[in-house]
């Protein structure tokens, strides 16, 4: 089959990018008549050039100081968990700042290497896709590296915390010695600790023993999608069906963005992207440009959770099969993530993965089709080691079975909790309930209860509700004041 259109990458250092470059870049894509972009599992842009217009495409990108090249030319893109910090992520040393010092130390130095820098208090961001992965110590400003053998998924913990500012060294060195001939068997052999001990004899850097292993929460996958307030502000995440983002309103965003004063977008590893620090003012613009484009930003939550291979028409195909199965089931997934591999590549990632067998390709009869169903340790997506739970699945089973795990990951948990069972209380008559009035709200039942007020928005304890600001709104879907009806409870 001829090959019409070569995929062109462009890197977002740590999945940043501010408005006024992403625009020079849609203003390019929009002059060769590309009508959408998407982003990857690598916090990257793709952008589908047709061939005869690469070479073109690639010059004007330069002229305009942007670095583009096709998919297996640029370097990896560093990844790394910046978006959820305030959102996802608080109370920890990590900053926005700490964030920028630290790619900026490595942007210039990374040529070969998938390096991740992850805060491990968050689950939105995966930690250890990379192949030199740092995530963040309990101690502040140092941080346990791990590594992962190119072509596998297992991992060596460095016997050793690095100091923020030697991350770059470490770093430049592992790239160094891991493309040395001499150490190749240790790199086939998987043999982190000889790795180890090879370059700790030729590097000084800052360092103290590794006594215990990053602390992570249980995985639970925020919901990333729509309006949502943190502080006084709000932030905006914007999630695609089919991956694509239109050209002409992602130029609108850039725009926006620009006049509103917000310096940066957020790619983020689930293939949406993430505006922060929108001002409550700003609220009707955002809507009217979701509206004229028919934006919908409120996706089901088991449509959310899936971590889908790049570039891979067939792994969608899975997604939306096991999709409608689930919503003509009423499945709950909450606390899941499904994980779709076609091509075998690594590094995996799911609490349940779903992995076409060896062999099969997309010549292959639909029927003959086969798929091998793991689950993670604990159905945590970080922990890497799968277990096998059904093999040789084809594809019209793919959604009872799934089913059955979740079931099973349920299962697990409330053995975990030993939870007791609640005592049973006997309901008061009529005559001794004390009905009160609440407000409710008409588009998504939150309640507004004078009593408690809204203390996140900065309505004291027993306020009336005739005393409510003019601009007083649903603290859930920030429907207006005007939505609340009185209800007796």
């Amino acid at each position: 089959m001829i090959k019409r259109h070569q995929t062109i990458v462009m890197n977002f250092n740590g999945g940043i990018v501010s408005p006024g470059y992403l625009l020079n870049i849609l203003d390019i894509t929009e002059a060769y008549q590309i009508t959408d972009v998407s982003f990857n599992l690598r916090q990257q842009l793709c952008i589908e050039v047709p061939v005869s217009a690469v070479k073109a495409f690639l010059q004007d990108c330069k002229k305009q100081h942007i670095e583009a090249a096709p998919q297996k030319q640029l370097s990896p893109n560093i990844f790394s968990s910046y978006v959820s910090t305030d959102i996802f992520c608080e109370d920890t040393w990590v900053t926005e700042g700490v964030y920028k010092d630290v790619l900026a130390l490595l942007a210039p130095s990374v040529r070969r290497s998938k390096v991740n820098i992850c805060n491990p208090g968050q689950s939105f961001v995966p930690l250890y896709t990379g192949h030199i992965n740092w995530i963040a110590a309990a101690e502040t400003h140092y941080w346990h590296l791990y590594l992962r053998f190119p072509g596998t998924d297992m991992l060596y913990h460095w016997p050793e915390l690095v100091y923020t500012n030697d991350l770059a060294t470490v770093t430049i060195a592992l790239e160094q010695q891991s493309q040395k001939p001499a150490n190749q068997a240790l790199m086939a052999a998987r043999d982190g600790a000889g790795l180890y001990q090879k370059l700790r004899k030729q590097l000084e850097y800052i360092a103290q023993p590794a006594q215990t292993t990053p602390v992570t929460p249980a995985f639970h996958l925020p919901y990333y999608e729509g309006f949502n307030r943190y502080g006084s502000h709000y932030w905006l995440g914007i999630y695609r069906r089919d991956e694509l983002f239109p050209v002409p309103f992602l130029q609108e965003i850039a725009r926006l963005c620009l006049n509103s004063r917000i310096g940066e977008l957020h790619a983020t590893p689930w293939k949406s992207i993430i505006i922060k620090n929108i001002q409550p003012a700003q609220r009707p613009q955002w809507d009217s440009i979701l509206g004229r484009y028919r934006i919908n930003v409120r996706h089901a939550a088991n449509e959310l959770n899936w971590w889908v291979e790049d570039g891979n028409e067939d792994a969608l195909v899975v997604k939306r099969h096991v999709i409608r199965y689930f919503d003509k089931e009423d499945v709950r997934t909450y606390g899941l993530c499904f994980g779709v591999l076609i091509k075998n590549a690594t590094p995996a990632y799911g609490s349940v993965l779903i992995r076409q067998k060896e062999g099969q390709t997309r010549m292959s009869l639909k029927s003959q089709v086969r798929y091998d169903i793991y689950y993670s340790e604990d159905f945590n997506p970080n922990a890497g080691n799968y277990i096998l739970f059904r093999e040789a699945v084809a594809k019209d089973h793919l959604g009872p079975y799934l089913v059955s795990i979740s079931k099973l990951f349920y299962e697990q948990a409330a053995s975990r909790q030993h939870l007791p069972e609640a005592a049973v209380e006997t309901p008061p008559s009529i005559q001794e309930v004390n009905r009160r009035v609440v407000y409710q709200c008409n588009c998504c039942t939150t309640i507004y209860d004078p009593q408690t007020g809204d203390p996140q928005q900065g309505i004291a304890a027993h306020t009336p509700f005739e005393q409510l600001p003019a601009d007083y709104s649903c603290y859930t879907c920030m429907a207006p004041v005007e939505q609340l009806s009185e209800v007796l409870v």
